[in-house]
């Protein structure tokens, strides 16, 4: 009997037994990492426990670590950076070699992917394309699944075309000349119909993992300022219906320090034994 209890003693405090977890942050269109922090959302998932393991960018060359005061801790929150202005797919190869990045380096530990706006469509696009592998959950914060009429009328206003074109090249800021430098992820947003990205998109088979959407409905229940609510939802993307949890906030497109405190909840997480810390990745990998 004794040796029956120091058994189940070993295994209890075995390190297998606890495993430390990364949420991996994905800003939308014209954002950044900073969008996660001019927001508030990682000082509100510091005082969650999950402190800020760095920013991770790809490039030909491989993928650099900007190392945060957590990249030590048990659970971390990771932020990507993106070339938002690209179209989806190019978005969708950068999030994939960050994926593999952190497969690579911290292969016993699951992802959460937590996603906003545009993000969402590229997290999942880059899900279907190269697996899921050790990512257990994608959240997704006001993402177009469905894309979004907005996306047209960008691409209408930076139009050269018609009688004021000339005009609207002349005048324009430097917002507008940002619009139209993303034709490409914009008519990859536009409404699903036959022939577009998110028409192929939806039509896939998904991972077999945890889907959340965060509806976002709006002062008046049925959109906020950029993407309507059935779009958000991912139980309305063909090969998902009925398979994913939907969270309702009554708030506009962006993101809020009350996010913080979702995602926390939802990504869970489990404290390491004391003393027990992530292997340390290195801050710049070449690509495989």
């Amino acid at each position: 009997m004794k040796r029956l209890y120091a058994l189940a003693f070993l295994i209890l405090c075995s390190p297998l037994g606890a495993r430390a977890d990364i949420l991996l942050l994905v800003h939308g269109y014209m954002g950044s990492p900073h969008s996660w922090e001019a927001s508030g959302v990682n000082a509100v998932l510091e005082q969650h426990g999950w402190p800020r393991g760095g920013i991770l960018r790809a490039s030909p060359a491989g993928v650099e670590l900007l190392p945060g005061n957590g990249s030590q801790a048990p659970n971390r929150a990771y932020s990507v950076e993106l070339p938002s202005l690209a179209p989806m797919v190019d978005q969708s190869v950068h999030l994939q070699v960050i994926l593999d990045y952190l497969r690579r380096y911290f292969p016993d530990e699951p992802i959460t992917v937590a996603a906003h706006s545009a993000g969402g469509v590229a997290a999942r696009l880059a899900l279907v394309r190269a697996g899921a592998a050790q990512v257990k959950r994608l959240v997704t914060i006001a993402s177009p699944h469905l894309g979004t009429a907005r996306a047209i009328e960008a691409l209408d206003a930076t139009s050269g075309a018609g009688p004021f074109g000339m005009f609207k090249d002349f005048f324009g800021g430097s917002t507008y000349y940002a619009v139209k430098q993303s034709w490409g992820v914009l008519m990859d947003l536009t409404p699903a119909h036959p022939g577009s990205l998110l028409y192929w998109l939806n039509a896939q088979p998904h991972p077999d993992i945890e889907y959340i959407s965060v509806v976002r409905s709006g002062p008046v229940g049925l959109s906020d300022e950029l993407v309507p609510v059935f779009s958000q939802d991912l139980n309305n993307v063909y090969m998902l219906q009925g398979l994913a949890k939907t969270r309702v906030a009554h708030a506009g497109h962006g993101l809020l320090p009350a996010d913080g405190v979702l995602l926390a909840e939802l990504a869970g997480g489990k404290p390491a034994p004391k003393g027990q810390q992530p292997p340390k990745p290195p801050q710049s990998a070449p690509a495989k």
